[in-house]
């Protein structure tokens, strides 16, 4: 047996061609189309992957592919198709969008920004492959979860790190593991809220639903738990919101194991039996609108809250490609980039620009 790696063809190089820096934005992933056969291969993919659920091996292959993938491609279709727009999948949409303005924040002369996606289309592996074919030397790697999980950041991670198994002359590679707590972010959040209260006024309660994670993965140590409770916490003294303002909760449970806790689908029955009339939710950890979003919450919950006697309910959607969370992931970006040459002249110009336009904009 052979087992001397295989390394794929390294392109054309040329003596003296200059060094280029590319960001890579990784999210989550998304079907191509809202059918059944689609939905079959993107969770047959998503569902596969050890980070995302860890049982034993071969018992939950069996499980996935002798009943999950038999039953809930159907399903998932019928949820999608309730959300799907003319452009697609909500999800991709908005990646793509952020890419582009984080784009126009960079002289792409000196700074390539590309999306990829954990699962689906474009594949990490896919992308860093045309980087490198364009000449790309460095590459920094962020990820669309603000808040770290082994589930979602440290598989982005793993896609990286499986290309870089096949290939011989690597990038320099950087990594941005979370960024719960970065002022650009918890500033979008607020004004993003604000902007909802301006125009539709305040809710007896705020809710803030983080996407859950099993119980399990916080005892062995995942950050994701706290760095939620961070955020939320940030958020609130932002709004100037006292603890009995607001509510902290966990959506998306899948599967019969303990999940974190409070669920949001009963926290929210359970605010409206006790006499909540009017509720108002938002998704911290989403910075796009998506299935979970905009299905599971802005139709799912919503009928639920109204089920239990409750009268006004209203999602306020994610940050999406808000110019001041364009601006955080510059910030970011910027930061995590520290002493990799790259800015010109131009690019001086059009940050200093946009940092006064924010500044005005603040005033107003």
């Amino acid at each position: 047996m052979n087992l001397t790696p295989r390394f794929a063809a390294e392109p054309a190089y040329r003596h003296g061609q200059p060094a280029k820096t590319a960001i890579v934005y990784c999210n989550l992933g998304t079907p191509q189309a809202p059918t059944a056969p689609a939905l079959r291969r993107y969770l047959a993919e998503f569902l596969s992957d050890p980070r995302v659920v860890e049982i034993p091996r071969f018992l939950w292959l069996m499980i996935l592919h002798g009943i999950i993938l038999r039953v809930r491609p159907a399903k998932s279709a019928h949820k999608y198709a309730s959300i799907w727009t003319a452009e697609g999948s909500p999800l991709k949409v908005w990646t793509e969008k952020q890419s582009q303005a984080l784009q126009q924040c960079f002289d792409p002369h000196t700074v390539t920004v590309r999306y990829a996606m954990r699962y689906g289309s474009p594949a990490v592996p896919q992308v860093l492959d045309e980087l490198k074919a364009q000449g790309v030397t460095r590459v920094l790697v962020l990820p669309a979860y603000p808040q770290y999980s082994g589930t979602t950041t440290a598989s982005v991670f793993d896609a990286v790190y499986a290309w870089g198994m096949r290939t011989r002359n690597l990038p320099e590679f950087r990594f941005i593991n979370h960024y719960h707590d970065h002022p650009g972010y918890i500033q979008a959040l607020a004004d993003k809220i604000r902007a909802h209260w301006a125009q539709h006024g305040r809710a007896e309660q705020l809710v803030m639903s983080f996407h859950g994670v099993p119980e399990r993965t916080l005892q062995l140590g995942d950050p994701y738990h706290c760095e939620c409770h961070k955020t939320a916490r940030l958020l609130a003294q932002a709004l100037n919101l006292s603890k009995d303002e607001y509510k902290v909760c966990f959506q998306s449970r899948f599967g019969k194991a303990k999940w974190l806790e409070p669920y949001t689908e009963p926290t929210v029955r359970e605010l409206a039996r006790q006499g909540c009339r009017s509720m108002q939710i938002v998704c911290p950890g989403f910075v796009s609108d998506c299935l979970e979003t905009l299905e599971e919450i802005a139709l799912e919950v919503k009928a639920a809250f109204l089920e239990e006697g409750g009268e006004q309910f209203h999602y306020i959607e994610c940050i999406n490609d808000s110019p001041v969370w364009i601006q955080a992931l510059h910030s970011l970006s910027v930061t995590h980039m520290s002493g990799w040459p790259r800015e010109s002249a131009n690019e001086t110009d059009n940050a200093a620009s946009r940092q006064a336009a924010l500044a005005m904009g603040a005033k107003d």
